[in-house]
């Protein structure tokens, strides 16, 4: 058996080296340089049209960066680095319902989809009564919840990259959200997370990553 190098070893879960991202013949932010480390909160900041959501999108391997690099564990997307991308839209059809929509959003990303694992994150938003409601029926508040039921299945220290998680819920919402982040950064996941500062748990460590500074 080899031993590990101190490279696998040390490096971080995401790294970006001198990134730069285009969105059409417009450059977004370059020279983009930063380290997010197991255990951390990464809060992207800056203006409208700067390019926070098309920084996550990279990350999630939805986008090519226009210059730069993007590695996970030191390396170019390595398989055992899972990335988990909860996009500002919510992704569900209008006329399925909402344990069809979970369990359809659990087998796409690869996580478990079972009748159990399905309870259990329905149960921790508050949705078990309206598992078998249309989505068309549900509040925006609602959809959001479904859309985010999907971290409370994850056990392992994957990546989270989350666009806007906060937008829409309320303020039982809002600890839910900050219960799964505060869970997740302690098993040694990793967050990188955009939206408003407000809403995050004051316990809940991060940095932030300020894309104005980056600013093309």
């Amino acid at each position: 058996m080899h031993a590990a190098s101190p490279a696998s070893i040390t490096a971080p879960p995401l790294s970006a080296r001198g990134l730069a991202c285009e969105r059409g013949s417009r450059r977004l932010f370059s020279d983009l340089t930063f380290e997010l480390h197991a255990g951390e909160m990464l809060w992207v900041l800056g203006r409208n049209g700067r390019g926070k959501t098309s920084l996550l999108r990279l990350v999630a391997g939805l986008g090519r960066a226009a210059q730069g690099q993007l590695c996970f564990d030191g390396a170019a997307r390595p398989a055992q680095r899972r990335v988990v991308y909860v996009g500002h839209a919510n992704a569900l059809k209008e006329d399925a319902s909402v344990v069809e929509s979970l369990a359809f959003l659990l087998r796409i990303h690869g996580g478990r989809s079972d009748a159990a694992a399905l309870a259990a994150a329905l149960a921790h938003w508050g949705l078990l009564a309206q598992q078998d409601a249309p989505v068309r029926t549900l509040s925006q508040g609602q959809r959001r919840r479904v859309a985010l039921a999907r971290l409370a299945v994850e056990r392992q220290p994957a990546l989270w990259a989350l666009d806007e998680p906060y937008d829409a819920l309320d303020a039982n919402g809002i600890d839910c959200l900050n219960d799964l982040l505060g869970a997740h950064l302690q098993r040694g996941g990793s967050v990188l997370i955009t939206g408003h500062q407000a809403a995050l748990a004051a316990g809940l460590p991060r940095r932030e990553l300020d894309l104005d500074d980056c600013a093309a």
